[in-house]
C-alpha cells in the first residue's frame, strides 16, 4: 500500500520530475559548453636495482629493500614535492606558480608493484605532457644523486593526449539526467508531504470540529464569494436555531453530543439539494444557503427543514429523547444588498421567529416591505 501511495505521489507530480531533469540536463550541458576542455597525460616509472651492483649479495639486499612499500612510496612523495616540480619547471622556461595555478600534479604507486605513475591534467595537452616527462627526469636526477642500490627509470614516457577527460558532454548530461530525476522524485514526494498536512490545515480552519461541517467564518466568505461573482442570480439564506439543544451542551458526553449534532446535520442534509451549504453558526444554531432558488422554492425547503427538525431524536445509549424546538429566521438575496446584509436580515428574521411561538419561520424578501410569515404544518 504505501508503494502505490508513493506511485500516485510522482504520477500526480510528472511534471515536476521532468522539469527537474530538464534543469538538471540544461545546466550540465551549459557547464560542458562553457568549461575549458581538460587533458591528462600519463608517465609511467619503474624501480629497479641499481646497475652499479656488481655481486649478487648487493641484489639480494636491494631486492629485499624493494619488498618494503615505503621506498616505492617515498619516491612518489618526491615526485610530488614542490622541489621537484620547481626544478621541472625552471627545465621548461616556466614559472612554477602558473603551473600550479593551471595544472594538476599526482604521482602514485601501483599496487603490488615497483611501478610509479605520474599524471599532469591541464589545458594544454602538449605542455601536460613535456610536464610530466620533465617532472619524471628531475625525479630520476635527484634520486640518483641519494641513493645507489635502486634507481627510477622510464616505464613509459607521456605524450599529448588527443582527447580531453573533461568535459564529457554525453556523460555528464546522462548523469545529470539520472540524478535529476531521482531529484525531481525527492521533491515530488516531499512537496505531497508538505501540500497534505496544509490542506489538512487548511481543512480545519474551514470546518466545524464536532459537526464536520462549515464553520460561521467560511460559510461568511462562502456567501460573499457567491453574491460577488454572480450578483444577478437568485440566492437564498436562512439560520437554524435549535432552542432544544441548550439544556443537552453541558449535560451530554463529548461523545453524545456529537452524535446529537450528526443527527441534526443529517437531518439538514436529507432535506437539501447537493449544492446547498450547511454551516454551523454557532453552538445552537445552523446556517442553510440555498443557490440559485427564489422565495416560493426557499419558503418550501425551509418548510420541509422545520417538520423535519420537529421530530424528536432519540439517543438511546443515553437514555434521552431531545425535542429540538426549531426556529428558522431567512432571507432573499436582492442585488440592491450585499453579503453581510443579507446575514444581517436572516438574523432579524430569526429574532421575529422567536418571538412567535405560532408562526416560527419567517423569511425577509426585497420585493414585499413586510416579513413573508411562512405557513407552516403542525
Amino acid at each position: 500500500m504505501e508503494v502505490k501511495l508513493y506511485f500516485r505521489m510522482l504520477q500526480r507530480n510528472w511534471w515536476l520530475i521532468l522539469l527537474t531533469a530538464m534543469v538538471a540536463l540544461t545546466v550540465s550541458l551549459t557547464i560542458s559548453y562553457l568549461a575549458t576542455p581538460q587533458f591528462s597525460a600519463v608517465a609511467r616509472f619503474i624501480i629497479v636495482p641499481s646497475s652499479s651492483l656488481t655481486s649478487g649479495a648487493d641484489v639480494v639486499r636491494s631486492l629485499d629493500t624493494l619488498d618494503r612499500r615505503s621506498v616505492v612510496a617515498t619516491y612518489a612523495e618526491v615526485m610530488n614535492s614542490s622541489r621537484i616540480l620547481e626544478n621541472a619547471a625552471n627545465f621548461l622556461n616556466l614559472d612554477a606558480a602558473t603551473i600550479l595555478k593551471d595544472y594538476s600534479i599526482q604521482a602514485v604507486d601501483l599496487p603490488d608493484s615497483s611501478v610509479l605513475e605520474l599524471t599532469v591534467s591541464g589545458p594544454n595537452p602538449q605542455l601536460a605532457a613535456q610536464l610530466a616527462n620533465a617532472i619524471g627526469f628531475q625525479s630520476i636526477i635527484f634520486t640518483r644523486s641519494l641513493n645507489l642500490i635502486y634507481e627510477l627509470n622510464f616505464l613509459d614516457t607521456a605524450i599529448p593526449p588527443a582527447l580531453p577527460f573533461s568535459p564529457e558532454p554525453l556523460r555528464d548530461g546522462a548523469v545529470a539526467v539520472f540524478l535529476g530525476l531521482a531529484g525531481g522524485a525527492i521533491l515530488a514526494v516531499v512537496s505531497e508531504q508538505i501540500r497534505v498536512p496544509i490542506e489538512a490545515y487548511r481543512q480545519r480552519l474551514r470546518m466545524d470540529n464536532e459537526t464536520g461541517i462549515y464553520n460561521a467564518n467560511y460559510f461568511s466568505r462562502l456567501l460573499e464569494q457567491e453574491v460577488d461573482h454572480n450578483p444577478d442570480d437568485i440566492l437564498s439564506i436562512s439560520l437554524v436555531e435549535l432552542n432544544g439543544l441548550s439544556d443537552f451542551l453541558e449535560t451530554l458526553p463529548p461523545a453524545g453530543l456529537q452524535s446529537l449534532l450528526g443527527k441534526v446535520t443529517d437531518i439538514l442534509r436529507r432535506e437539501l439539494r447537493g449544492n446547498d451549504i450547511i454551516a454551523r453558526w454557532n453552538e445552537i444554531t445552523f446556517a442553510v444557503m440555498l443557490p440559485t432558488t427564489d422565495g416560493p422554492a426557499s419558503d418550501r425547503t425551509f418548510n420541509r427543514i422545520y417538520q423535519a427538525l420537529l421530530q424528536p431524536i432519540d439517543l438511546t445509549s443515553y437514555g434521552v429523547t431531545i425535542q429540538l424546538d426549531p426556529h428558522i429566521g431567512g432571507a432573499i438575496y436582492s442585488n440592491n444588498i450585499n453579503a453581510w446584509e443579507l446575514l444581517e436580515k436572516a438574523q432579524n428574521s430569526l429574532e421575529q421567529a422567536r418571538r412567535d411561538s405560532v408562526k416560527p419561520i419567517y423569511v425577509w424578501e426585497m420585493k414585499s416591505p413586510f416579513w413573508i410569515q411562512t405557513e407552516t404544518k403542525e
